[in-house]
C-alpha cells in the first residue's frame, strides 16, 4: 500500500516541508526520484507524481523550492515566490541539494539510486541539480526552463538527462533549445532531448489552459513523456 508522510528538512534557515511517498509492501530499499514542481511551489500535483513514483516502485520526493510549503494561487503570487530563486541560482541550487542530501536519510532509500524529475520551472531545478555535479543518476525535465545559470562551472554533469519539451512552448526560445544541447554536448552528458509537436508549455498539467499565456494541457504529449520517463528510470536504475 502507498502511504505517504510530510517530510521536514532545513536549507540554512528556511525550514522545508517536501512529501515522502512510498510502497511499504516491501522492506527493501529502492531507488528514490525527487519531485521539483512548477512556480507554483510544492502542491497537490508534484505531491501526487510522487505517488505515481512510488506505485512504480520507486521512493518518490516532492521537494519544497520555497520554505514552509508555500504555493502561489495565481501567476502574480507565482512570479513572487519564483523570482528570488531566478535572480539567485546559487541559492536554488543549494535549495534543490538540501532536498538531495535529505531524501538520503528516508526509509526505504538506496543512496546510490537517486534521480530527479521536474516541471516548468521545476525543470530548470532538476537541471542545475545536476549541473550542480551532484551523485544523481537521471534527471527528466518535462517543459522546463533550459537556461543554465550564469558564472558557474556547469561541466561536472555525472547524471543522464533527458528532456521532454514543447514545439510550440513560448517559454523556451530555438536559441535556448540549441545551447541546452551543446551544453550537454560539451559537458559530454549522455542527453536526450524529445520534441513533441503541436504542443505548447506545462502539457502534462490537465489544469492548463491558458493559450493566449501558453500553458495548454495535451493528453497526448503527456501520456508520451511519462511513458519515456519511465524507460529512462528503468534505464538509469538497472
Amino acid at each position: 500500500m502507498i502511504q505517504t508522510k510530510k517530510i521536514n528538512y532545513q536549507h540554512g534557515d528556511t525550514s522545508l516541508v517536501g512529501y515522502y511517498a512510498y510502497d511499504d509492501v516491501s522492506k527493501a530499499q529502492r531507488p528514490v526520484v525527487l519531485v521539483c514542481p512548477d512556480w507554483s511551489g510544492r502542491n497537490e500535483f508534484a505531491d501526487k507524481k510522487a505517488e505515481l513514483l512510488a506505485t512504480l516502485g520507486y521512493v518518490g520526493f516532492a521537494v519544497d523550492m520555497y520554505g514552509n510549503g508555500a504555493t502561489g494561487n495565481n501567476k502574480e503570487e507565482n512570479i513572487e515566490l519564483m523570482t528570488p530563486l531566478m535572480n539567485d541560482r546559487s541559492v536554488l541550487r543549494d535549495r534543490v541539494i538540501a532536498a538531495f542530501d535529505a531524501v538520503k536519510a528516508l526509509n526505504y532509500v538506496d543512496t546510490s539510486k537517486i534521480g530527479g524529475i521536474g516541471f516548468c520551472f521545476g525543470g530548470l531545478c532538476i537541471l542545475d541539480l545536476a549541473r550542480s555535479g551532484a551523485d544523481v543518476k537521471g534527471v527528466v525535465s518535462f517543459h522546463g526552463l533550459l537556461n543554465a545559470p550564469q558564472n558557474f562551472d556547469n561541466s561536472s554533469i555525472k547524471s543522464k538527462v533527458l528532456a521532454l519539451h514543447g514545439y510550440d512552448d513560448p517559454m523556451v526560445t530555438t536559441e535556448q533549445v540549441i545551447a541546452f544541447q551543446q551544453e550537454m554536448t560539451n559537458s559530454k552528458v549522455d542527453w536526450q532531448f524529445h520534441t513533441y509537436g503541436n504542443t505548447k508549455h506545462a502539457f502534462t498539467n490537465p489544469n492548463a489552459n491558458d493559450d493566449a499565456f501558453g500553458t495548454v494541457y495535451n493528453r497526448h504529449a503527456e501520456k508520451r513523456a511519462m511513458l519515456a520517463m519511465k524507460d529512462f528510470f528503468l534505464e538509469v536504475f538497472e
